[in-house]
């Protein structure tokens, strides 16, 4: 990827962006109490509340079913909610669609390219359906930035998936907005080809491009979201920094294997907030290991006062938590 172009594309953006000093402190997308009821009675969304910060790359995780793509589609206008507002740097998405949605470029799921059509008709013509003049020169920027430019004459059938998706971005940039919807944008690629995708994602967020994307790889938002959401039964679960929930990643569990059962843990011991497993014959110890120093202390602590106690174990070990067990344990709180 060439990160210059991105610079460029960004900066050509600005020039023709009237609004573009508008405070990065203000919400992006703004969503309030959005519901959506589709004919046969399905309950989508219910009651959503949720503020895009402008600049940040905002991850939205969820199972199959849990209201992630009907989400994207009712904030880029393509599916008309049943109650709640959407806001789009300060565009209403219903009363004011025009303005809203030429803030916002999507990325689909589906491959759903012109499979005989060039590379540069294709993304040319997708700025041609926002009522954009022709702007060969920032056609030119767009295909550059996502190492296209040499496959810019090929048609799209002979292209890679890995390719295809990147067309799939230069069509979502040929209006020059400044949000981006990606839903599931490495599904179905390869594990070089998704860290590939990462580093366009990046680079577009450090161009000034606000980045939104729904995705089943747990990896993936904790690689490269600033922010991330979980969305189930149609409702969020759960907002939060990237840097909160790595706190929560560095939480461990000491597991030790006791020789006699215990039928309760004893007092003496309560300060180590200890719970007993598989009948009393294991003591859980949870503690958090992102903080230096602490873990060895604690656990010498910890196993000095188990001696004092009297208390004898056979076998121990650790396990770190990671993002999908977070994931898992929300999900399955609301089910």
């Amino acid at each position: 990827m060439d990160p210059s172009s991105l610079n460029d594309l960004h900066q050509a953006s600005r020039l023709n962006d009237p609004d573009a000093s508008r405070s990065v402190a203000e919400p992006v997308i703004s969503i309030s109490g959005l519901d959506k009821v589709y004919a046969g009675g399905f309950h989508a969304l219910k009651a959503v509340d949720l503020s895009i910060r402008r600049g940040e790359i905002f991850a939205l995780l969820g199972p199959n079913g849990a209201g992630k793509t009907t989400l994207i589609s009712v904030v880029c206008g393509l599916v008309n909610p049943s109650g709640g507002e959407v806001r789009v740097d300060g565009f209403d998405n219903v009363r004011d669609y025009r303005q809203a949605r030429a803030l916002i470029g999507l990325v689909p799921q589906e491959l759903t390219n012109e499979a005989f059509e060039t590379v540069w008709n294709t993304v040319s013509f997708s700025r041609g359906l926002f009522g954009k003049s022709p702007d060969p020169a920032h056609i030119e920027r767009v295909l550059k930035s996502l190492a296209l430019w040499d496959k810019r004459n090929n048609r799209l059938i002979t292209l890679s998936g890995g390719m295809k998706r990147r067309v799939l971005i230069a069509k979502a940039l040929s209006h020059e907005p400044r949000i981006l919807f990606l839903d599931e944008p490495t599904a179905g690629v390869d594990v070089e080809l998704r860290r590939d995708m990462w580093d366009v994602v990046r680079q577009l967020r450090d161009s000034g491009v606000t980045i939104i994307l729904t995705t089943h790889y747990i990896e993936e938002a904790e690689e490269m979201a600033d922010r991330i959401g979980v969305i189930n039964g149609g409702q969020i679960v759960l907002v939060e920094e990237k840097a909160a929930l790595m706190r929560k990643l560095g939480s461990k569990q000491l597991t030790l294997h006791l020789h006699a059962p215990l039928a309760e843990v004893p007092v003496a011991l309560a300060d180590y907030d200890l719970q007993l497993a598989a009948d009393g014959s294991e003591l859980i110890y949870t503690y958090d290991g992102t903080r230096d120093g602490d873990e060895g202390s604690s656990i010498t602590a910890l196993l000095g006062d188990l001696d004092a106690a009297g208390i004898a174990f056979k076998d121990l070990h650790t396990r770190q938590s990671s993002l999908e067990d977070i994931f898992v344990d929300l999900v399955k709180e609301r089910t």
